[in-house]
């Protein structure tokens, strides 16, 4: 099967600052100011041309940072991704400037996508359409809900026609006739043989969609493969997360943390040692 996604050893680190101070600090001087946060750990998966990956972890588990890499929205600090073809994503307020109006987001996203004016032109009301924002269209994005800010970036999505389409919690928002209006372009996406990134926390929609499940816990891939092998152990999993009272879970976000830590610690020393050989 040719490949449509390879993500070769992901890691996305972020700094934490005590303040503004601290992050001037660490720009200006030599010394190392504030904390690294991994949001992403090692990370490593395949998508198949036509697979549709379901992206599955509880709050803070990095589905939405890997996402984003994977869009070209956020830069990975380590490793690679290659995408065999154009991707876009879907979610709530990506890529909408809240300023501009909804048909002004409309034309400038796809002349950033390389089309011409006349394709604009035809694509335009098409987008109007399926969103159903014909009484907003013209009103500023800022002024729109979270729900109308997901109908208009969907609409604007799955009319550009990418080879990667990637979904990430944008069903979540809106009216119930909507979001079944999407999942009625997704269908049609899957025949068509399109590939996809679901991310959500409806286990219903995963099973629907999705052939593969990636299972992210706390930015390490804690398990990747066919769905009904998967989501069965992340079900299982919930149910004890459920019954941990707030202590425990920070502990447990506490551990999983730390083991983190400690291999990305021996992969530099690895790999420190490799250097001086």
């Amino acid at each position: 099967m040719e490949k449509a996604i390879i993500v070769k050893n992901v890691t996305k680190k972020y700094k934490l600052y005590n303040g503004n101070k601290e992050r001037l600090l660490d720009l200006i001087t030599p010394k190392s100011y504030g904390k690294d946060f991994y949001a992403l750990t090692n990370v490593n998966f395949e998508a198949d041309k036509g697979d549709i990956v379901g992206f599955i972890g509880i709050n803070g588990s990095g589905k939405s940072t890997l996402s984003n890499i994977i869009a070209g929205i956020l830069p990975e600090t380590s490793g690679s991704v290659i995408l065999n073809g154009e991707a876009s994503i879907i979610a709530v307020s990506a890529g909408l400037k809240g300023d501009l109006s909804g048909r002004d987001n409309i034309e400038m996203k796809l002349l950033m996508l390389g089309f011409n004016k006349k394709e604009i032109k035809q694509l335009e009301p098409e987008i109007i359409e399926f969103a159903e924002l014909e009484n907003f269209i013209d009103q500023p994005v800022k002024s729109y809900s979270s729900g109308m800010k997901s109908r208009l970036g969907f609409a604007i999505s799955v009319n550009v026609d990418p080879d990667i389409l990637i979904i990430d919690e944008a069903l979540s928002v809106g009216d119930k006739a909507f979001a079944e209006k999407s999942l009625e372009k997704m269908r049609e996406f899957k025949k068509r043989g399109k590939t996809m990134i679901f991310v959500s926390h409806s286990l219903g929609q995963m099973k629907e969609f999705c052939e593969k499940i990636l299972w992210l816990e706390y930015g390490v891939v804690k398990d990747y493969g066919n769905t009904e092998d998967v989501i069965p152990k992340y079900e299982q999993f919930l149910k004890t997360w459920k019954k941990m009272n707030n202590k425990q879970r920070k502990q447990y976000r506490s551990e999983k943390i730390a083991e983190n830590s400690k291999y990305l610690q021996s992969r530099s020393f690895i790999y420190g040692q490799a250097r001086k050989q």
